[in-house]
Order: structure tokens, then C-alpha cells, then sequence
């Protein structure tokens, strides 16, 4: 069997880093590991090709090479998913689908013209698929509801990747997480107790990026990376040694819960087993919203203390910020730029409140019978909500353009980012002097160009720049490192304003069509019937 694997293209987004990867060469941010891993649980007696759409286009005679084409995909990368699904049939494939989008709203993929949906985890469901393949089945639909234990779960299929186009790797050690956030789809596809791989699995996986020649960053890609903090403590005390008797090859980023902050010697743990970063849920500063929308975690110590402390653990906090709970009072956008200065918290994702599908806000929401018929729930930063919501959207949609625009004007995020680094702490360990690529080289002088010399930020770029060599050498090229990323955050703030304002507009069109017609009293038949 010749399977092609097709990952579709995922639109501009605030992940999606276009003009940092343009500085140092590269296509992509993250490789699909979805689709890898699903290339290692299928039989390996198969042939597998593999195109990441976002890195180019499938090739026709890939397309004739196929028996089979297989797609997964997120809710935002809907579109494109479907249009691949219509290419794959117009040529006459058979095409499965799976991942978080499929399993969410199966009925959406199946209008395309899928044969077989692979809908929940793999591990479980892709047995199902192979039987019905070998028996020669055409079509079928494989579920379950039985979570799979995920220490059986294979090396995923590195070897497949074009890896010189994605600037970070992709691991996974945990799949759930044990809070019960109103708004979060986490707990709906992959349940609220976290099973985790063994250390030996997840080291085989680092193992195998190593001898594929990879020495970049990793991204472990869990939702919440320490959600059994007991596992992740066995899996870190044992990569602190893989690390060191590598010497160092890989730095690491992941995602926790802000409770992170109470486990100091979780923090050290990661610190020095080399991550650099944690996206961390933030949410929203207001503490009736976190109640309301069952963020309790958020809610037992002061947000901003939990930040600063494990930003001075040696850890760049990423944070995550939504407008338009309900009940949220006017004016949460400014609380939120006034907490991400006071926290010293360089780069955010922010978006308004989407009710994607089947999680607790969702069924509330259409039990109210306020969700928008007109929407789709895309989890971006250029979608309107996709509710009702309780005041204004239009004062919503206007108060997150401007606190995002806020949040990245170049001066603000400079003078963020160089208090987040100062205060920074960093591992005990210096990773071996060696000679930095060119495409980072050239990255760099690019930036210093821009941010040094263009533009306002010159001044303040520069004293940043020294005072940080200066008083917190350590992390200087971290510092830089984050400094550049605003090259996205800039172009990006302007497509979020244009993007939200036509979306506002289209709206209050529609709006204001669906209003009924008030009689005019001028006019001739009306007057005519008063008389």
C-alpha cells in the first residue's frame, strides 16, 4: 500500500512566525507530528511519502503515486483540509481523515467526499482501519471511547520530515490534562487524566532526532506538560543526563499550568534539563471570568507573582490571553496590556473567546441559543466570536485590536522584554562554544538594522542591549532571540486591525439587514391610509 500523507496549510496566525522563519530560512515552525506518528503506527511494510502543504504543493505524480491519501488536520486549517480531500477524490483516491478537526465535527469532512474517518486516537483507531483495508473495505467510520495507553505509542517517523524547512522539532510525552476549563476542547479529545509516555520512550524519540542530524530547538508539544508532575519529574531527572552526555544539542519549549510556579523544584528540573520557554494559560487578569469559566488554577495566588517567579527560575513566559467572557466588564483589554507590562511578559497570544465544538462552553452556549449560525469557532487572532456575547461585540472586537496593537508597539515590547530577561535566571550549565549558522548570522544583523538602527526603538535597542550583556550576560542571546520575534508581532498587529474591522463590518451589515423595516410616515401610501 502507498500512502501519502498530506498536511494541510494552516492561514496566518500568531504561531505561524512567517517573518522570523524568513530571517533565518526556513519554511515552517513545527513539523506535523500528528501525521508521523501515524506513519509509525500503520504497517511498516507500506510505502509512506509525506508533503506538508505549508512547506509546497503536492506534486501530480505524487498524486498518481498513491493508493491511498491520508489527511489530518486542525479547525483552522478546515479549508484547505477540505480542498485536499476534493483534490485526492477528483483523481480518484481513497482518503482517510483524522485529527482534532475531523473527530470535532465529522459531518463538516464527510460532505467532502472522505471514504474513511479515523476520528479519536490512533492508537486504538488505526488497528481498525488497517482490518477494514486488508478486507478490502471502501469506506468506514473507526471511534472509540476508550483512551489508549500511549506507552505503546512507536517513534514517530522523523525520517519522513524535510527537516531543514521547520525551524523546531516536535515531541510528545503527556495527552490530557486534569482541569476543567469551560472554553478548552483539551479535556474533550483526550480526557482530564494525563497518561504519559515512559522516560526510555521519549529519549528513544530524542535519540532518533539526534542521529537525523537534528540540533535545534524542540517543542514538547503536550498541553500541558505537567500535568503528572510525578512522570515529569522521572522523565526530566532522566534527560538532564541525556543532555549532558550529549552535550547539549536541543533547547526545549512546552506548555503548563501557571501552578508551575509552585513547584520550585519542578522549574529547576527544566531549566536544567534546557528549556527555555513555557506558554502558560493565563487567560484573562479578572478573577470573576477565571471563576466563571472554571480556570480555578488561575485563582489560588497572584498571577503576576506566579509569572515573575518562574521567569526568575530561568523560563520565558508565553501567555495566553481571551476577551469576551461573560459578564466581563468594559475595559478588559487595557487590564490586559497593564497586567502583561507588570508581569514583564514579552510575547502573548491574544484572541477573543471562541466556543469550539462540543466542549462545556459550546453546549451552554446552544442551550442558551447564542451561538452564531455565521461562524465557525476558528481558534485565530483575525476571527470574531462566535457567540453572542454579554455586551457589545463591536466594543469587544475594539477592544482587542487596540490591546493588541498595544501589545506590540515596538517600544512597549522592547522595554517588556528586556525587564522579563533581566530578572531572568538560567541553568548551571553553558552549552559548547560553536560557531553559529550563517542564516542566524545574517538574522541577527538584520534585526539590529532594523530595531538599531531604523527605527525609534534605535536608542533603547542599543542601552537594552548593553545593560543585558552587562548585568545578565547569560541569557543575551536568548534576549536577542526574543527581540526578533517582534519582526512578526508587527506586521501581524496590522493584519489582525484590518482583518477584525472587515469582519465588524460584514457584521453590523448583517446586523442592521435582519433589523424589520420601521414604517415611513412621509411616505404617500402611508399617509394615504392615515387619512
Amino acid at each position: 500500500m502507498k500512502a501519502l500523507l498530506v498536511y494541510p496549510i494552516f492561514p496566518p496566525t500568531f504561531w505561524s512566525y512567517e517573518k522570523i522563519l524568513e530571517l533565518v530560512d526556513r519554511k515552517v515552525l513545527l513539523p506535523p507530528l500528528g501525521l508521523v506518528t501515524v506513519a509509525a503506527i500503520l504497517p511498516q511494510e507500506w510505502e509512506f511519502k509525506l508533503v506538508d502543504r505549508n512547506i509546497r504543493p503536492v506534486t501530480e505524480e505524487e498524486w498518481e503515486w498513491a493508493d491511498l491519501v491520508i489527511l489530518s488536520a486542525m479547525i483552522v486549517q478546515k479549508q484547505d483540509l477540505l480542498d485536499q480531500v476534493r483534490e485526492a477524490k477528483r483523481r480518484g483516491k481513497l482518503v482517510a481523515v483524522g485529527g482534532p478537526y475531523a473527530t470535532s465535527v465529522p459531518h463538516e469532512v464527510e460532505v467532502a467526499g472522505v471514504d474513511f474517518l479515523i476520528l479519536d486516537e490512533g492508537e486504538i483507531t488505526l488497528p481498525m482501519f488497517v482490518e477494514a483495508i486488508q478486507r478490502g473495505d471502501t469506506q468506514g467510520v473507526f471511534r472509540t471511547t476508550e483512551k489508549p495507553d500511549v506507552t505503546s505509542t512507536p517513534v514517530p517517523r522523523y525520517d519522513l520530515l524535510d527537516m531543514d524547512a521547520y525551524d523546531s522539532m516536535s515531541v510528545q510525552f503527556s495527552r490530557g490534562c486534569p482541569f476543567q476549563c469551560e472554553f478548552c476542547d483539551i479535556i474533550v479529545l483526550y480526557g482530564r487524566k494525563p497518561r504519559t509516555k515512559t522516560p526510555a520512550q521519549l529519549l528513544a524519540e530524542l535519540d532518533y532526532l539526534y542521529e537525523l542530524g537534528w540540533r535545534r530547538s524542540v517543542f514538547m508539544v503536550d498541553d500541558n506538560f505537567i500535568g503528572n508532575k510525578r512522570n515529569v519529574k522521572l522523565l526530566l531527572h532522566e534527560l538532564k543526563r541525556w543532555m549532558a552526555e550529549h552535550q547539549y544539542p536541543f533547547s526545549f519549549d512546552t506548555e503548563a499550568s501557571v501552578d508551575l510556579a509552585q513547584d520550585q523544584e519542578l522549574m529547576e528540573l527544566m531549566v536544567e534539563s534546557g528549556f527555555k520557554a513555557v506558554f502558560l494559560g493565563i487567560e484573562t487578569p479578572d478573577e470573576d471570568s477565571l471563576q466563571l469559566t472554571k480556570k480555578f488554577q488561575n485563582t489560588r495566588s497572584s498571577l503576576a507573582d506566579a509569572v515573575q517567579t518562574i521567569i526568575k527560575a530561568g523560563l520565558r513566559p508565553m501567555a495566553g490571553f481571551i476577551i469576551g467572557f461573560d459578564g466581563e466588564k468594559s475595559g478588559a483589554g487595557d487590564r490586559i496590556v497593564r497586567f502583561a507590562e507588570m508581569a514583564a511578559i514579552p510575547s502573548t497570544t491574544f484572541a477573543m473567546l471562541q466556543a469550539l465544538p462540543n466542549t462545556a462552553l459550546w453546549h451552554r452556549l446552544k442551550k442558551e441559543g447564542r451561538l452564531r449560525d455565521d461562524a465557525d469557532g476558528n481558534i485565530n487572532q483575525t476571527t470574531l466570536m462566535n457567540f453572542i456575547p454579554t455586551r457589545p461585540l463591536e466594543e469587544i472586537a475594539r477592544e482587542y485590536v487596540e490591546a493588541f496593537c498595544t501589545l506590540y508597539d515596538p517600544v512597549r515590547y522592547l522595554d517588556r522584554t528586556y525587564r522579563c530577561f533581566l530578572m531572568m535566571g538560567g541553568p548551571s550549565w553553558s552549552a559548547p562554544a560553536k560557531l553559529p549558522e550563517w542564516s542566524v548570522v545574517k538574522a541577527l544583523l538584520i534585526v539590529i538594522w532594523r530595531q538599531g538602527i531604523l527605527r525609534e526603538t534605535r536608542w533603547k535597542f542599543w542601552h537594552h542591549l548593553f545593560s543585558m550583556i552587562k548585568r545578565n550576560p547569560k541569557v543575551a542571546d536568548h534576549y536577542l532571540a526574543a527581540c526578533a520575534h517582534n519582526e512578526h508581532f508587527l506586521e501581524y498587529r496590522q493584519i489582525v486591525r484590518d482583518q477584525i474591522e472587515a469582519q465588524l463590518a460584514d457584521f453590523k451589515r448583517q446586523e442592521a439587514l435582519m433589523k424589520p423595516v420601521q414604517p415611513n410616515p412621509t411616505d404617500e401610501s402611508e399617509v394615504a391610509i392615515a387619512s
